[in-house]
C-alpha cells in the first residue's frame, strides 16, 4: 500500500509525536494527585533511573511508566496492530521497543524499585479510569482504604479560602 501523504510530510507528522507529558500521562498524574501522592515527573531520580520513566513516587519506591498501546507493542489489546504497510520494518522497530522496555524494567527491579506499567488501554473509558483509580493504591503499595482517606481528606480541606484578617 502506498503512502497518502509525501515522505517530508511524514517526516513530520511524525516529528509532531510528543514523548514526554502525553495527554495519558497527564491524565495519570492527575488522578495519582487526586488520590494524595505526590510525585516527580523532571526530578533528578527521573533522569537517573533506568529508562527514564513517567512518574516517580520516591516516598514508595515506586516508578510509573505510561505506555502507549501502539507503541510498545501491547499484546491482545484492540488498539495494537500492525500497520499494514512496511510491516517488517514496523515489527522490527515495535519488538526493539518491547526489548527496552524489558531491560528497563528489570534495571528498575533490581534496584529495588516496584515499577508499574500502566497502558493507555486501562484508561480509555470513564469506566476502565475509575477501575484504575481504585486499583492505584494496592499496585502502588498500600491498602485500597489509605488512599481512599487521602482523597477524602484532600477533597475535605478548604483550598483557596483566606483566613480572617489576612490579605
Amino acid at each position: 500500500m502506498v503512502d497518502t501523504v509525501s515522505e517530508a510530510q511524514r517526516s513530520y507528522n511524525m516529528s509532531r509525536i510528543r514523548s514526554k507529558n502525553t495527554k495519558p500521562e497527564r491524565l495519570i498524574r492527575s488522578v495519582l494527585h487526586r488520590l494524595g501522592y505526590r510525585f516527580t515527573v523532571n526530578g533528578p531520580k527521573n533522569r537517573k533511573l533506568p529508562g527514564k520513566p513517567d512518574i516517580v513516587l520516591p516516598k514508595y519506591r515506586t516508578v510509573v511508566f505510561v505506555h502507549g498501546c501502539f507503541w510498545h507493542g501491547h499484546e491482545g489489546c484492540k488498539d495494537f496492530r500492525l500497520p499494514k504497510s512496511r510491516t517488517d520494518w514496523w515489527r522490527a522497530k515495535i519488538d526493539r521497543n518491547r526489548a527496552r522496555d524489558a531491560r528497563n524494567l528489570a534495571a528498575v527491579r533490581a534496584l529495588g524499585w516496584r515499577a508499574l506499567v500502566i497502558w493507555t488501554c486501562e484508561f480509555n473509558t470513564v469506566a476502565k479510569l475509575e477501575a484504575l483509580r481504585s486499583s492505584l493504591p494496592a499496585r502502588i503499595g498500600l491498602p485500597p482504604e489509605i488512599g481512599e482517606e487521602r482523597a477524602v481528606a484532600e477533597e475535605a480541606a478548604p483550598y483557596g479560602k483566606r483566613r480572617a484578617g489576612k490579605r
